[in-house]
């Protein structure tokens, strides 16, 4: 049942795929790559990592990106989804261990290689450190500021949601939507945009209300898509965090009669999405193009992300598998 909703929500998506002819490429680069930073995993772990083609990911979101770039891009999403997986699967990290690690990932970033934390140790911060190697040294300092930003926002919202699951009281939708919002990293995906392109928005475009909102609604949109993809991974691990969860408990229904009404809401999010970036109005000449590329970039991350959960096998499980890796980069303990 939720794969035809996801192939009827695809299809009502009026934005057009796109795909980096690079990807590919990149996506063996990254197979060949990660043995070489130390993670200890085994040939059907790196195998399991190969097929969620997390490289297509970044190619889907950043088509324009140069390959060297979409490498940059690339690492960095492998390593979130490892953190995402640490902190969301069976044997996941408590909430002390999240907030170290949200710790030690914003001293690495802010400090470079020099800022070590326990929080962070291992093969996890030596795939951060030469994946941020990049944006460190061409991006100018409020740009790396707005980036740490988003990740710290990403792993806070990771804490809050685990300290949700440990209490065992899920929350109501409209608490739901505020906290995925923070634990998508939507918002650490918006600043590559300008990594990608070399166009750095000044501080008062990129959070201007109306560009603001419509990196809300993609962010909803992509998060949406995504919960219902993961449902019945999610029914066994995230304790009511997912929108059709949510709806579910909030409206005294079942979980499956609540998948429509989710995808309802997917649908109206769409259409003020699409009425939104319509009238943006113009910034001036000097910016127009660069605000044109964000809102194509936030645009692909919708699309993107619609795409890519139909290829990847990363939402093929029932959510009893643990994490690949913990805080520290050592193998997840098992489920």
């Amino acid at each position: 049942m939720t794969d035809d909703i996801l192939r009827s929500l695809r299809a009502d998506c009026p934005i057009p795929p796109r795909l980096s002819p690079h990807a590919d490429r990149v996506q063996r680069w990254l197979d060949d790559r990660l043995p070489g930073v130390g993670l200890p995993l085994d040939s059907p772990a790196l195998e399991r990592l190969s097929r969620a083609r997390f490289a297509r990911y970044a190619g889907r979101l950043y088509p324009q990106a140069t390959e060297p770039d979409l490498r940059v891009i690339a690492a960095l999403f492998t390593w979130f989804f490892l953190v995402d997986d640490a902190c969301d699967r069976p044997g996941r990290l408590c909430p002390d261990e999240i907030l170290a690690l949200r710790d030690g990932t914003l001293r690495l970033l802010r400090d470079g290689p020099r800022g070590r934390h326990p929080g962070l140790t291992g093969p996890l911060r030596r795939l951060l450190v030469r994946a941020w190697r990049e944006p460190r040294r061409r991006m100018p300092a409020r740009w790396q500021e707005r980036f740490t930003d988003a990740v710290g926002q990403h792993l806070h919202g990771a804490w809050l949601e685990a300290v949700g699951k440990t209490s065992g009281r899920p929350p109501d939708v409209a608490r739901y939507v505020e906290l995925r919002r923070a634990t998508s990293a939507a918002y650490v995906s918006y600043p590559l945009i300008e990594f990608v392109t070399g166009r750095p928005l000044p501080d008062a475009v990129y959070h201007h209300p109306l560009l603001r909102e419509i990196g809300d609604l993609g962010n909803d949109l992509l998060s949406w898509y995504n919960d219902i993809a993961s449902l019945e991974r999610d029914r066994v691990t995230s304790g009511g965090h997912n929108l059709v969860l949510a709806l579910a408990a909030e409206r005294g229904i079942g979980v499956a009669a609540a998948l429509g009404p989710a995808a309802e809401r997917w649908r109206a999010a769409m259409r003020r999405f699409g009425e939104l970036r319509a009238g943006v109005p113009s910034f001036g000449p000097a910016l127009d193009e660069a605000v044109a590329d964000h809102l194509d970039g936030v645009a692909a991350a919708v699309r993107g992300t619609i795409d890519w959960t139909l290829e990847s096998a990363r939402y093929g499980d029932d959510g009893k598998e643990g994490p690949l890796l913990n805080a520290s980069g050592r193998a997840g303990a098992p489920s």
